[in-house]
């Protein structure tokens, strides 16, 4: 397979990444063809997972503008993935111009690109760190150059805890993260859940397995293993609920069924 020029040297090109499926799902063009392979494998089980994806990047744009219409002008998105259009920066700079946005990911091609889109923008940049590992994004300089800890942020953890295993302790890597959040602060976040896939469980379990099998488990919570996750914070209406329905722009109704794969919501600090 012959190596991309925008493909970092450091990556190995013949194992899927769940980031570069992402960016397939939503019709990008970084991946590779293993990485098709596997997202076309996935989508023989819950052929619907583009519209999640869809779902997941609306749904994140419409959480970005109500943190700018409260005010915050920090942004802190944990688990970014490849950039598309209408990512976190160029959304929240357009609602509020001067907003600060700092993006994480430990996949090497997520961070290449972020930086080839970021290049220029004062304003924003990208941390090469896992969110296992909340003191190292927290410490770093990016971080401590364009989030004021002591002002309000909005923390964007979507479609990424549920690729972190009981085992390596997400809701304490949550607890961290916002124990060193401002009051006012908001978390945001979405999770995958066989609640609401309008398939049988066993069948949307073969795309589950996909993910065990390219070793990037799926973890799939239920709605109340995923409200502990805003432990601590008050919800913004109307709650943790499909994707669709939280603040829609458009009638819910409207959607494809896919699309409420899942839970979405946001809480504020007090």
């Amino acid at each position: 397979m012959e190596r991309p020029a925008w493909a970092p040297r450091s990556i190995d090109i013949s194992v899927p990444s769940v980031s570069r499926m992402y960016d397939y799902y939503l019709g990008g063009s970084h991946n590779f063809e293993v990485d098709r392979e596997a997202a076309r494998r996935a989508m023989e089980f819950m052929p619907g997972l583009p519209k999640i994806m869809q779902a997941n990047r609306a749904f994140m744009r419409r959480a970005v503008r109500y943190a700018a219409g409260e005010g915050i002008g920090q942004f802190l998105d944990i688990g970014s993935g490849i950039p598309t259009f209408g990512n976190v920066h160029e959304v929240a700079q357009a609602a509020r111009p001067g907003a600060r946005v700092v993006y994480v990911d430990h996949d090497p091609v997520a961070v290449a690109h972020s930086e080839a889109v970021l290049a220029g923008n004062e304003d924003a940049a990208v941390v090469a760190a896992d969110l296992r590992k909340p003191a190292d994004i927290l410490s770093s300089p990016e971080v401590e150059r364009l989030i004021d800890l002591n002002q309000p942020v909005a923390l964007f953890l979507v479609a990424i805890l549920h690729f972190v295993e009981d085992e390596d302790d997400p809701y304490g890597a949550v607890a961290e993260l916002s124990a060193a959040l401002a009051p006012g602060s908001l978390l945001v976040l979405t999770h995958a859940s066989y609640e609401g896939i309008p398939l049988p469980p066993e069948r949307a379990g073969g795309a589950v397995d996909v993910y065990e099998d390219i070793r990037n488990p799926l973890i799939m919570r239920s709605r109340e293993e995923i409200a502990r996750f805003f432990e601590g914070y008050d919800m913004v209406e109307p709650g943790l609920v499909a994707m669709p329905r939280w603040r829609p722009d458009t009638a819910p109704e409207d959607e494809d069924p896919y699309a409420f794969s899942g839970f979405a919501g946001v809480g504020r600090t007090a």
